[in-house]
């Protein structure tokens, strides 16, 4: 199917024209040409209308069916390529003298699918700046340093972009060693002190930014750097100046700053320079002379003594230029108080300056008059004095008789005298000052003296006492104020109390108050014992203020006394139902006072109250069990102090009817107690009555029954319970419930056998008698007498009667029995035959039933 479609695409497009258009990006390539014996090969199997023949091809048919295929490959996708390398080369090394051709090549590897000619961007870096770009579809650029400089030093790269992609070389090294050495140009070599000069210093071969410096060497003298100037180029130009006279010798070098770090060059050829004197020192003087008196005429002359042009005179007082000119000066002013101090007379020629110093004295003919007040202190409605003196002068130029006098309020005359009396008012109030006129041979003069300011002060009024807070809590610290309405500051506040004097204290800025601290008092009347002071005038006595005032505007507050608790009625006589009150009261305290109950035996309080009273109550209604234990009251005020009373305990009893109730339970249950006793004593009684009638019925029909001998009995009993089998004597039970039993049983008689075994071989052979003994042992309710069987037989009439008689006889029965046991265990130790021994009988009460049966019958 692949080699259908392949001939129909070159039959299809031999109809095309011979000339196609293809994308620029696409050119069009050669291809191998196909032999034609491999067209059976890829057409094996195909009917002869589709072969080829052998015939050799049109190569105008090739051409064109070149191009086609390389079109259709080239619509039919992108392109690829790879860039495998990029190297950089600098040549002929990385490190090199400074001025050296270097060449920098960069050259770049790519792999591509049959792109003809690939575009490629170069750029090339020096320290991660770009110092140049080409783009060129040639596969290298080369960039050359011709000559090379130290700013060419660093590290370069070199970064190539194909399309969309970029790849980037390995860093290589430069280093360019050594500097051009700098020339120095002066534009003049001989100078005078102070005159400004160019110099200009280059290294031209150079490049980069280069940080001139210059230097001087003054003689012997170590070399002083006189300046440093950054430039962007490799020259620069700046101005200099030397102030000392001399021969100096001046060289500059430079810096440049690389990426390794900074370089220094040398030094630059020094240059002589000829610094010369110049002489424009100026000559002053003060005529008559430089100590005159105020009013003289004085004059300053001023001049430079030196044939130079363009010297300015500059005559000068406490940095204030008095008057200036050329080359020489002349100054004419007379003399005043204040013009004695320093003359400087100043000489300019360029940036060069000579000075010369006077001190001239002005004498006064006489002081500033002194204008003073009397008293210091001014109160309203008082009379003060202003006076106008003079305290120096000088007699040979002028008289006192010549002086004259005025006094001036807020520039208007109150009088043309030295003196002015007045009363002290508000109207008086202002700025004064006094003139002094006097006249000398040559001039006048009027002085004015400094200005006095006169305000009357205000007598302080009578002071306030009043509680910093209006509220006053007795037992604790409080504040006391002390306020003047009126009167000028500074204001002197003293407070004095019961121990004297407290404190002073200064009011001297509006706004401020005299605050004082007190101790604490425990009466209310012990405030009149305050007192408060105000003084504002030294010759004045002070004005004591008032306490009435202080009671009657002060909150005093009594902190509450410790709280009593009363209990209403009488605490531990308390039962259940009753209201119980509850009382707290306290003997003194300003109402209102909170009183508080708590109860110990639950937390937080119970109740609580404001009272305007000094006692407050709370009630409990129908008391109950709840409600025993201690309680107690706490109470405070606005003095916010708590008091606490003590803890009452209360017990609560039950109530009457309760007490009742239970007396009436424990009687009837004593009651039923008594008759369940007397019930169950009755009913023994009678059980044990029925069972000895029947006891003595049952003995007096068997009397002829009893033929058992002693001996029988004592070998009967020496046998053994486990050789007899079932004992009689084990058969019986003890208490009611023997009787329970043989009153139930059944009428038909039991019967036990007792067998006779081995003897004892311990003990003396016994007499032999009946071997079989039967003991019918019959209970019955009526006491019908029971049938025997034969001689040897034993009816036994009521074991268990015995053995009521020892329960009814408690412990002392019991310890009883066991004597007797123990007494016919020695009786037959001692009998030597063994037929009377402890093992003839199981139970000791066995021999005295028996006889205890005998002896009945026999009454």
């Amino acid at each position: 199917m692949n080699a259908m479609n392949e001939f129909i695409f070159l039959k299809l497009h031999l109809s095309l024209p011979t000339a196609l258009p293809c994308p620029s990006d696409c050119p069009l390539l050669p291809l191998p040409r196909r032999p034609t014996a491999a067209v059976p090969q890829l057409y094996g199997g195909d009917p002869p209308s589709l072969r080829m023949d052998s015939r050799p091809p049109n190569p105008l048919l090739l051409g064109l069916l070149t191009s086609l295929l390389h079109f259709s490959r080239c619509a039919g996708g992108e392109s690829s390529y790879i860039i495998d390398a990029v190297g950089l080369t600098i040549l002929p090394s990385s490190t090199v003298p400074s001025g050296t051709p270097v060449t920098i090549q960069c050259q770049v590897r790519v792999s591509h699918d049959g792109i003809p000619h690939p575009t490629h961007t170069f750029q090339l870096t020096q320290d991660d700046i770009a110092i140049h770009t080409s783009t060129t579809t040639g596969d290298k650029i080369v960039y050359e340093l011709n000559p090379a400089r130290a700013a060419d030093s660093g590290s370069y790269e070199c970064q190539v972009t194909v399309k969309d992609k970029s790849k980037t070389s390995f860093s290589q090294k430069l280093d360019v060693t050594g500097l051009q050495t700098p020339i120095l140009y002066l534009n003049k070599t001989t100078l005078y002190e102070g005159d400004t000069f160019i110099a200009t210093c280059s290294a031209l071969d150079e490049k980069g930014s280069l940080i001139f410096r210059f230097f001087r060497r003054f003689r012997t003298e170590e070399p002083q750097k006189m300046k440093q100037v950054a430039s962007n180029g490799n020259s620069t130009e700046t101005k200099l100046v030397l102030r000392q006279v001399g021969d100096y010798f001046l060289y500059c070098d430079y810096e440049i700053s690389l990426a390794s770090g900074t370089r220094r060059s040398n030094q630059s050829n020094e240059v002589q320079v000829i610094v010369r004197g110049l002489h424009i020192s100026p000559v002053m003087n003060v005529l008559p002379s430089p100590h005159v008196y105020e009013g003289d005429l004085m004059e300053v002359v001023c001049k430079v003594v030196n044939s130079l042009k363009n010297v300015d005179v500059f005559l000068t007082r406490d940095r204030r230029i008095l008057k200036k000119a050329a080359v020489s000066l002349s100054h004419r002013f007379r003399a005043q108080e204040g013009d004695s101090g320093e003359l400087v007379c100043k000489a300019e020629w360029g940036n060069l300056q000579k000075e010369t110093y006077q001190v001239i004295t002005v004498k006064e003919l006489f002081s500033k008059p002194r204008l003073t007040v009397e008293p210091v202190d001014i109160f309203e409605g008082e009379r003060f004095t202003l006076n106008c003196s003079v305290l120096v002068y000088v007699p040979e130029r002028i008289s006192n008789e010549s002086m004259k006098f005025s006094i001036y309020k807020d520039s208007v005359m109150v009088t043309p005298s030295e003196t002015y009396i007045t009363v002290a008012h508000p109207s008086k109030n202002g700025n004064y000052t006094c003139k002094a006129q006097a006249a000398s041979l040559a001039h006048s003069f009027v002085k004015e003296s400094p200005t006095l300011v006169v305000k009357a002060k205000v007598l302080v009024s009578r002071p306030v006492l009043s509680v910093v807070g209006a509220t006053l809590v007795l037992g604790k610290r409080f504040q006391l104020l002390c306020r003047s309405d009126d009167g000028t500051l500074p204001i002197i506040y003293s407070l004095h109390g019961p121990e004297g004097l407290i404190g002073r204290r200064a009011v001297s800025k509006p706004g401020e108050q005299a605050i004082f601290n007190s101790s604490a008092i425990f009466k209310s009347t012990q405030l009149n014992n305050f007192m408060c002071h105000a003084k504002n005038s030294q010759h004045k006595p002070p004005m004591v203020g008032s306490v009435l005032q202080l009671l009657h505007s002060t909150n005093i507050i009594e902190p509450v006394s410790k709280p009593v608790l009363t209990i209403v009625p009488n605490m531990g006589d308390i039962s259940e139902g009753q209201d119980l009150t509850l009382t707290c009261s306290v003997q003194r305290g300003t109402t209102p006072i909170s009183f508080t109950w708590y109860h110990t035996e639950t937390e937080g309080p119970i109740a609580a109250k404001n009272s305007k009273k000094l006692e407050a109550s709370h009630f409990i209604r129908n008391v109950e069990g709840q409600h025993k234990g201690g309680y107690y009251c706490v109470c405070t005020n606005a003095a916010n102090e708590t008091k606490q009373s003590h803890t009452a305990v209360i017990k609560v009893r039950l109530a009457g009817w309760k007490k009742g109730l239970i007396a009436v339970f424990c009687i009837l249950l004593v009651l039923a107690l008594v008759l369940v006793v007397a019930f169950k004593t009755r009913l023994l009684h009678f059980k044990r009555k029925r069972t000895g009638e029947l006891s003595v019925k049952s003995a007096s029909t068997k009397v002829e029954r009893l033929s058992l001998t002693q001996a029988e009995v004592n070998e009967a009993a020496n046998v053994t319970p486990g050789i007899m089998g079932k004992s009689v004597w084990s058969e019986h039970v003890s208490g009611s419930e023997s009787d329970d039993q043989n009153s139930e049983t059944a009428t038909e008689p039991q019967y036990t056998e007792v067998k006779t075994g081995q003897a004892d071989p311990n003990r003396a052979p016994v007499k032999k008698g009946t071997d079989t003994v039967y003991s019918e042992v019959r209970n019955s309710k009526q006491g019908v007498p029971e049938q025997t069987d034969g001689q040897g037989s034993v009816e036994y009439a009521e074991l268990n009667h015995d053995t009521d008689h020892r329960n009814d006889h408690g412990g002392q029965g019991d310890q009883a029995d066991h004597n007797d046991h123990n007494d016919h265990n020695d009786q037959g130790d001692q009998g030597g035959d063994g037929n009377h021994g402890d093992d003839s009988v199981q139970h000791g009460e066995i021999d005295n039933s028996v006889d205890t049966h005998t002896a009945d019958h026999g009454e």
